[in-house]
């Protein structure tokens, strides 16, 4: 395209059908106009309060990165349990199993309520707001997500990270993206703050709007496999980049993105 200019390409591309549990690494996958096909179609409800659960609280639900969703050919979500065992979201006694996993009443829910809101925990990090307290936190209306319905972040963020803190290790993981993208040869930095407020083209099909840089939480430094509790992660994305890792972005287009797609401003 004639108006177009190549910043990157897509390297890996992620889906949470279970909103804050692991998600699953994609091929290629259909965009619409409320995100991925799939992604944080669900979530688990604590019965008791009606509150949406989230990792961001993990005191209470830590747990939750003990646990993986992903989607089978039939779009039906397979949860495995944190002793491995495998279980269908359409059985019919699944909210006793989850309950019994989590040991507390819970509920897997597909639809969100019009005015959600989650409980989210806050490190004692200097320069952080509400450092070392729990508070509510409104999420999107109608949803599961957090804030937009995407998310992306560069690997030269990623190393620009790695570099000031080698003791720690930022891994796409922690931050949980919906589409990592390698930027062209030679781009340095925190390259992806560039891209706010602009349209971006993913392969033959899809645009997305960016609309603002992606503030982090206690999520990015909660130990999940081999990664341990890191609360130096969080430390080094506020001392260094405003608290933010990647870019939120609107859907204007919708189509297929495959691994490998170019990335380009238009």
């Amino acid at each position: 395209m004639n108006n177009e200019s190549v910043v990157g390409s897509i390297v890996s591309m992620w889906r949470y059908p279970v909103k804050s549990m692991l998600g699953e690494e994609l091929n290629a996958t259909e965009v619409m106009e409320r995100g991925l096909m799939g992604d944080r179609a669900y979530a688990l409800v604590d019965a008791e309060t009606g509150a949406i659960i989230s990792a961001k609280l993990p005191r209470k639900w830590g747990i939750l990165f003990d646990c993986r969703a992903a989607l089978n050919s039939l779009e039906q979500v397979k949860i495995t349990l944190p002793d491995g065992s495998i279980v269908m979201g359409d059985r019919s006694d699944i909210n006793e199993i989850l309950s019994q996993a989590f040991g507390r009443k819970v509920r897997l829910e597909t639809a969100a309520p019009a005015a959600p809101s989650i409980e989210m925990y806050t490190p004692d990090i200097e320069d952080i707001p509400d450092a070392g307290c729990e508070t509510n936190a409104a999420i999107r209306p109608n949803t599961f997500f957090d804030a937009a319905t995407v998310h992306l972040l560069t690997t030269a963020t990623l190393d620009q990270f790695q570099s000031i803190t080698p003791t720690s290790r930022f891994e796409p993981r922690r931050f949980r993206p919906n589409f990592v993208v390698k930027p062209i040869e030679g781009a340095t930095g925190f390259v992806e703050n560039d891209w706010v407020g602009k349209t971006l083209a993913i392969g033959d099909e899809v645009r997305l709007s960016i609309t603002e840089p992606c503030p982090r939480c206690v999520m990015t430094t909660l130990p999940q496999g081999e990664l341990s509790n890191d609360v130096n992660v969080l430390r080094t994305i506020v001392k260094h980049n405003s608290g933010h890792v990647g870019i939120y972005a609107s859907v204007r287009q919708g189509g297929t993105i495959r691994r490998g797609d170019r990335v380009a401003i238009v």
